[in-house]
């Protein structure tokens, strides 16, 4: 069901969350740009703007590992300045409240940690750009040591000081492998619950996309809120296209 109006979509969606044993929520880029996160792939969209760097061209290229680099550091006062907005702050609430036993991301700012999720229960499927790790071991790195070392070395992006591997964010870039461990827990957790809310997600990027279909297949039901129209609203409970923002701000607690 599409909502007719706001007040009517949350009046429902306040009752499916009440009925709710296990609500596992399902977030992606839409609920940071309130934040001053950009959107990657929407109109106007980072990637609309310049084109991703690919794994294997961060690998294979000294350049593409400086420019990879430099990028991120433009973007610092957006993402190191975002505080969470209305949609972390209600979704932290049901955490809190105990109808949310984690969350399911494909967001890569620490916003949902920000507004109180556990760490632990932060399952990023595309990693986390606000500290850097080793390609090969896997050894973190804040990102204040590799301005550090960037400035050190003319802008040259640093090597693992453990492996001599080469050091990016923590994030999954293009043509990387999925986290493994993350992806299980993503689907255990799909499993498990019977209320399953995506919100700001466009719902193109598999495997990603997969986990609300799979819900739905599993007895649970399907809450969608997303400014735009997605590919699997026709297998919704109900839909939401409104302000992310707006539409949760009810929940957050007093």
């Amino acid at each position: 069901m599409i909502a007719p109006d706001l007040e009517t979509g949350v009046r429902h969606l306040r009752a499916m969350i009440d009925e709710a044993k296990v609500v596992v929520p399902f977030t992606g880029a839409g609920i940071s740009t309130e934040c001053g996160i950009p959107d990657f792939r929407s109109p106007g969209g980072l990637w609309t703007k310049m084109r991703p760097i690919e794994f294997s061209e961060f690998l294979a290229s000294q350049e593409m590992r400086d420019e990879s680099w430099r990028r991120r550091f433009v973007m610092e006062k957006q993402f190191g300045g975002a505080k969470p907005g209305r949609g972390h702050r209600a979704l932290a609430s049901l955490y809190k409240a105990g109808k949310v036993p984690a969350i399911v991301t494909q967001n890569i700012d620490n916003l949902h940690q920000a507004s109180g999720f556990k760490p632990v229960d932060v399952v990023e499927l595309h990693g986390n750009t606000t500290y850097a790790a080793c390609v090969d071991c896997a050894k973190r790195y804040e990102l204040s040591w590799v301005r550090q070392s960037l400035d050190q070395r003319g802008g040259r992006s640093p090597e693992c000081t453990v492996c001599d591997g080469f050091i990016k964010t923590a994030t999954v870039s293009f043509g990387q492998s999925m986290p493994e461990a993350a992806m299980r827990r993503a689907q255990e957790l799909t499993e498990s619950c019977d209320l399953f809310l995506v919100v700001g997600s466009s719902l193109v990027v598999w495997p990603a996309a997969g986990f609300p279909l799979a819900a739905k297949r599993n007895g649970a039901r399907l809450v969608i809120i997303n400014r735009d129209e997605t590919e699997l609203d026709e297998f919704a409970d109900l839909v939401l296209r409104d302000d992310i923002g707006t539409a949760l701000e009810p929940f957050i607690a007093q």
